[in-house]
């Protein structure tokens, strides 16, 4: 499974996308009131990637495990330093509502913060090279 990401921004306007496979959608994500670029900062979309992991996954986990889940909410922080220091201190936290029983919940949680795609991204050590620059 292929997944890309796009941010275009000219003119004052900010498009983005994103595909996964051969499906792609448009995000709403506005452009600075004042200045250039996204109203939103990467740190915040990557803690955002991160609660919308584990909420999704969550789902995804307790279907297979025929737990039924009512609510998920998800919380992430940490913090950034000076320029190109990378986050720190990540944490998160989660709240979920569910009939099933309380033991049979904590366990799904448990299990999926193993198998959170996102978070296992993070927890190695992983090369993000830039591929290619181009200037028009």
């Amino acid at each position: 499974m292929v997944i890309a990401a796009t941010v275009l921004h000219e003119n004052g306007q900010h498009k983005t996308s994103v595909r996964t496979g051969n499906n792609q959608q448009t995000l709403n994500i506005p452009a600075k009131t004042e200045g250039q670029g996204s109203a939103i900062n990467g740190g915040e979309l990557l803690f955002l990637a991160l609660a919308t992991c584990y909420c999704n996954d969550i789902y995804r986990e307790a279907k297979d495990l025929n737990i039924p889940i009512d609510s998920v909410q998800v919380e992430v922080a940490g913090s950034f330093g000076g320029r190109g220091e990378p986050a720190q201190e990540i944490q998160y936290r989660a709240t979920i509502q569910s009939p099933a029983p309380r033991e049979q919940v904590l366990a799904l949680m448990h299990h999926t913060d193993t198998v959170a795609e996102i978070h296992n991204t993070l927890r190695q050590t992983n090369r993000v090279t830039l591929q290619e620059c181009i200037v028009l």
